[in-house]
């Protein structure tokens, strides 16, 4: 029985944290990915690596188009471990919190809380509004876990690779999935 888990990618910065995702995922042979990339999230994967979007969505098992509205992840009887939004724009955050389900990153992340899987939010933006604050809070309420990607120290990272490695290990803790170079911090 293969373990599916759904990714999302949206417009904010900090596409790497996704792709990198991805990639350590590929690494647990019982893990199928789902992958659903907004059109902003298409846009900073451009502008900020230097990966093309293709590259993304071929670390990916199953790859579908965020206007599919009618793709299985839609669907509360397609069972899934959860879903990891990385990044998580504010709009993609404010969407969730009120239930807009516009797109089919929306309506997974809908589907997910509805059905009280784990929904891992790597919310991206600084400094936060009041209005941030609250989607947040909303968002918590409903069920999700806000990850923000912050800077850590006690794993002393050299490179900005041992950063995005140390939110991505965070990150998958929540599956109970251990990522190869992540250190928890009693093992420092």
């Amino acid at each position: 029985f293969m373990k599916r888990l759904v990714i999302g990618i949206s417009g904010a910065s900090g596409a790497i944290l996704g792709i990198r995702i991805l990639e350590e995922l590929k690494n647990f042979s019982d893990i199928e990915t789902h992958l659903v990339i907004t059109k902003g999230g298409e846009i900073t994967v451009k502008a900020e690596t230097a990966y093309s979007v293709d590259e993304v969505k071929n670390l990916a098992n199953i790859v579908y188009s965020v206007d599919d509205l009618s793709a299985q992840i839609a669907s509360g009887s397609f069972e899934t471990l959860g879903m990891i939004i990385a990044p998580c724009s504010m709009k993609t955050l404010a969407a969730i919190a009120n239930g807009y389900s516009e797109n089919l990153l929306l309506r997974a992340a809908d589907v997910t809380l509805k059905e009280n899987r784990p929904l891992i939010l790597l919310t991206r933006e600084t400094p936060l509004s009041k209005v941030h604050i609250k989607n947040m809070l909303t968002a918590k309420d409903a069920g999700a876990t806000l990850l923000p990607p912050m800077l850590t120290f006690y794993n002393k990272p050299q490179t900005i690779d041992d950063m995005i490695d140390h939110i991505v290990g965070k990150t998958l803790l929540h599956f109970n999935l251990r990522a190869k170079n992540f250190k928890v911090y009693k093992e420092q």
